[in-house]
Order: structure tokens, then C-alpha cells, then sequence
């Protein structure tokens, strides 16, 4: 495997018991169960599984935006509560700042934190050419499509090079060609970087090509009930993976277990 800088052990996520319930006239809700979890540091974890399982519920979680019922969430030795700036996330729907161009939207956290402006137009200019908008960085958010705008959202966390990243679907709204070439690029800057990265997904097979581990989640309540590490060649191209013999029966192993616990 291409080997980079991967982040300490300051950035190790640790669950313990976490769980989120939410209260209702006819009782509560248990959205997410109890929950013991560690993700060690350059780990890209994928978390699958069907709407309702608590997959963003997690990951908001984790990202200080939820509070949970039970529980704490420690990143290294310091409990999340709140948002952090090193826990960078790209949510299912662009939520780009409408006044801004698409390049100052990108630039706006390098910009907020005093960046050099010279600094922060080239490494705009790099995230854009990276997700493929290097012509539209001029463009006001509501000139993109869908998937432009989605792109933008990804350009705009990646700048500020957050040790953590939490993406919540993030090539849902792309077309095919679109989502393989990012899926391909964000696996190359892992492999760079070795950011630690939660992705969720309800894309079996691109949990195999881009997860070093997948969860599977299971609901009523919503829980972790599998847990594997795919042992593929770490520097293997997609064609290489979708080719290799446990390519196939992984994803069969994948989807017995969800299909299994929802029938």
C-alpha cells in the first residue's frame, strides 16, 4: 500500500455506550443502541445498511452535532462536545454559502483562519481541478447542478485538511462516471494522507472498494451488527478489486447480513 503521513494516536475515535434515544407520546425511540466502537487512526471506515439504521445519526454524533442519550465520544483524550474544525463533514445535500462564488466557498475556511491569500487561491485552485470544477470556480452556487454543487461541498472540507473526515453519502446525487472518479480520487488522497475517514453509504460495493473496514447496520434499534476488514492488495486499482475472488464474495457475505437481519 502507498504509504503517507497517517495521524496519531491523539486522533483515535473511541464509543463507549453511546447510544440516542428520543422521547415520544407513546414511548421512546430507540434510534441507536448501545454502541462500543473504536476507529483507529487512518482507518477508512465504511457504515452500511438501509435507511433508519442510524447510520448519520452516528456520524452526527461524532461530528459533535447530536449530543447522545448515553455515553461518550472521545478523539483522542478529549471528549466531543460540540463541532470541531479536525472533524471535517460532507453532508448529503451541498449546503454552499449562496453570495459566494464557488472558489470563495472553498476558500472560506482558509480565509476565516487567516490564511495568505495568495496561499489559499492555489490550494482552491488544486481542490478544484481535483473534483473537477477548475472552469466553474467563478460560478455562484445556484449555477451548478446537483452534483457540481456536491463536488463543491467536498472541495471545501478537503481544504481545510481536517484529521478526521465524516461523509454522510457523499456521491449519492452524482451521476455514475462522476462518482467513480471521485470514489477514485478520494482513495488516492487517502492513501496520501491516510486521513481517518467514516463514510456512509448504501452502496455495498463501494464500501469494498474504498472501506480498509466496513460496518454493517442493522435497525430496531439501530446497531453495529458486523464488523470485517476486507484483506485486499492495499494499492489495487478498482478493476484489479472488482477482479480479485473475494471481491464477489464479500459483497455476498455483505448483503446476507443485511438482507438477513431485514428480510
Amino acid at each position: 500500500m502507498t504509504t503517507g503521513p497517517v495521524t496519531g494516536d491523539a486522533e483515535r475515535v473511541r464509543l463507549t455506550g453511546v447510544s440516542k434515544t428520543y422521547p415520544g407520546a407513546e414511548g421512546d425511540t430507540v434510534v441507536l443502541a448501545p454502541t462500543d466502537l473504536t476507529i483507529e487512526p487512518g482507518e477508512f471506515v465504511c457504515v452500511i445498511g438501509p435507511s433508519g439504521c442510524g447510520k448519520s445519526t452516528l456520524l452526527n454524533i461524532l461530528a459533535g452535532f447530536l449530543p447522545p442519550t448515553a455515553g461518550t465520544v472521545r478523539v483522542g483524550d478529549r471528549v466531543v462536545d460540540g463541532p470541531d474544525p479536525d472533524r471535517g463533514v460532507v453532508f448529503q445535500q451541498a449546503n454552499l454559502y449562496p453570495w459566494l462564488s464557488v472558489r470563495g466557498n472553498v476558500e472560506f475556511g482558509p480565509k476565516v483562519r487567516g490564511v495568505p491569500k495568495a496561499t489559499r487561491r492555489a490550494d482552491a485552485q488544486r481542490l478544484l481541478e481535483l473534483v473537477g470544477l477548475e472552469h466553474l470556480g467563478d460560478r455562484k452556487p445556484y449555477e451548478l447542478s446537483g452534483g457540481q454543487q456536491q463536488r463543491a461541498q467536498i472541495a471545501r472540507v478537503l481544504i481545510n485538511d481536517p484529521g478526521i473526515v465524516l461523509m454522510d453519502e457523499p456521491f449519492g446525487a452524482l451521476d455514475a462516471l462522476t462518482r467513480e472518479r471521485l470514489q477514485r480520487e478520494l482513495r488516492t488522497l487517502w492513501r496520501e494522507r491516510r486521513k481517518t475517514v467514516l463514510f456512509i453509504t448504501h452502496g455495498i460495493e463501494e464500501a469494498i472498494l474504498l472501506g480498509t473496514r466496513i460496518l454493517v447496520m442493522g435497525t430496531s434499534p439501530g446497531r453495529i451488527i458486523h464488523d470485517v476488514t476486507p484483506d485486499f492488495p492495499g494499492d489495487a486499482d478498482f478493476a484489479t478489486l472488482r477482479a480479485h475472488p473475494g471481491f464477489a464474495a464479500l459483497r455476498d457475505e455483505l448483503a446476507h447480513h443485511i438482507y438477513a437481519a431485514h428480510p
